[in-house]
């Protein structure tokens, strides 16, 4: 068997910036365990595999080596850029079919826009091994899929070292945990950690910002965001809440 695999480093300029995501062209669906396998040879936090539909559309699932993933982000716009710049794809939108309903890739000038669905978590309580894994507490703790937890400044976003082994204790499978503040220079900034994959921390992570631009979008009274995701590798984000989606 002989597969075409292509590597693209998503939300950055910069070769080995932002986060790399493998992306599979198929033909046709392989097994699952199949699937797993590869992207387990891969060891990066997503394999991303597509197929072409009758109507034009593309079926498209992320797998992380140890499960598939319902939402994400930089595996989906990786998918894009290999469809536009590698495969010739000759319109300017794309239509995934994914586990979260249709997600559109757009051209818009020098960036690509995706479509995500909104996920506005709601105010909830920081459970006790959360708590313990963390060097610095933060003021407000919410939850979606992922728990979003909430500090005073950008310093300790970037000061925070939470302790893995408390967190593998903890059950967040398929989510993480997002922590978060207003940044410096730019409107937020973030960090997501996933206790249960083999990469902790995820250098940027698309279906974050699903939960993380609703919120901001509300607690800055504007609906355009700059972000920055401050893991060691970095990631740029430009977003935008319209309703009930995140662009």
């Amino acid at each position: 068997m002989v597969l075409d695999i292509y590597q693209v480093d998503a939300f950055t300029g910069n070769v080995f910036g932002g986060n790399p995501a493998a992306i599979c062209p198929l033909e046709k669906w392989l097994p699952d365990t199949t699937l797993l396998k590869i992207a387990k040879e891969n060891n990066l936090a997503e394999t991303a595999y597509f197929v072409q539909q009758n109507n034009g559309n593309y079926h498209l699932r992320w797998f992380t080596p140890r499960i598939e993933m319902d939402l994400c982000g930089h595996a989906t716009l990786a998918s894009a850029y290999v469809l536009f710049e590698e495969l010739g794809y000759s319109r300017d939108t794309i239509f995934f079919e994914t586990h979260s309903g249709i997600l559109k890739v757009k051209k818009n000038n020098d960036f690509l826009e995706m479509d995500f669905p909104s996920r506005p978590a709601t105010k909830t309580y920081l459970p006790e091994i959360i708590r313990d894994s963390l060097n610095i507490q933060p003021i407000e703790v919410y939850r979606d899929r992922d728990y979003l937890l909430v500090y005073e400044h950008e310093k300790e976003i970037r000061s925070l070292r939470p302790n893995q082994a408390i967190l593998t204790r903890i059950n967040l499978d398929p989510g993480g945990i997002i922590v978060t503040a207003k940044g410096n220079n730019v409107d937020f900034v973030s960090r997501f950690f996933t206790p249960q994959a083999p990469i902790f921390e995820d250098p940027v992570t698309g279906s974050a910002h699903c939960t993380l631009t609703p919120y901001w979008a509300k607690r800055l009274n504007k609906l355009e965001l700059h972000a920055l995701q401050v893991s060691e590798r970095v990631g740029e984000l430009y977003c935008r809440l319209a309703d009930d989606r995140v662009f």
